[in-house]
């Protein structure tokens, strides 16, 4: 399994970016993705995940209101919508799937393939 994140940059206090994460599976009926971030000097941090099948959502408190995580099972990817991005969102992104519908899992050990990451930069 492969993950190839995509879609950071740099953005002012406010603004919005949409992350994408393609997949090389095909199948991805029985699994989970989910966007993890990780700060300088910080841990990996949870902040959204959806079942490929049937959709099912969750969110860090962090990210509700605020981000939206999609995915198209025809082009077998996933995105993050980010609006009203915080200086303190800055973090590289990255995009990582695991076996299971539960989307609960918020720790990083739960999930079996990541993505290289993508920088997310949010000025004030």
């Amino acid at each position: 399994v492969q993950l190839q994140a995509s879609g950071g940059g740099l953005v002012q206090a406010g603004g919005s970016l949409r992350l994408s994460c393609a997949a090389s599976v095909r199948t991805f009926s029985s699994w989970s993705l989910g966007w993890f971030r990780q700060a300088p000097g910080k841990e990996h941090e949870f902040v959204a995940a959806v079942s490929w099948s049937g959709g099912a959502t969750y969110y860090a408190d962090s990210a509700k209101g605020r981000f939206t995580i999609s995915r198209d099972n025809a082009k077998n990817t996933v995105y993050l919508q980010m609006n009203s991005l915080k200086p303190e969102d800055t973090a590289i992104y990255y995009c990582a799937a695991r076996r299971g519908l539960r989307v609960d899992k918020t720790q990083s050990g739960q999930y079996d393939y990541w993505g290289q990451g993508t920088q997310v930069t949010v000025s004030s």
